[in-house]
């Protein structure tokens, strides 16, 4: 059987941790910043779970991860 292919685009947002959780990036960080608080802007800076219910899916798209 051939190796499966990592989805590229998925590999660039998402990453596995050694228990197997699939992280992801929070959103609304990029720009328009000036008008969100520090305690908003540092809260956006953690990794977030996906969803267990997305889990199954993401992983296949990130096989080797």
């Amino acid at each position: 059987m051939p190796k499966m292919k990592t989805n590229r685009s998925a590999a660039k947002r998402f990453y596995k941790t050694g228990s197997g959780k699939v992280m992801r990036r929070k959103a609304f960080k990029s720009h328009i910043l000036e008008h969100k608080s520090q305690k908003q802007k540092r809260n956006l800076n953690m990794p977030a779970e996906v969803d267990k219910s997305d889990q199954p899916r993401i992983k296949r798209l990130i096989p080797y991860a």
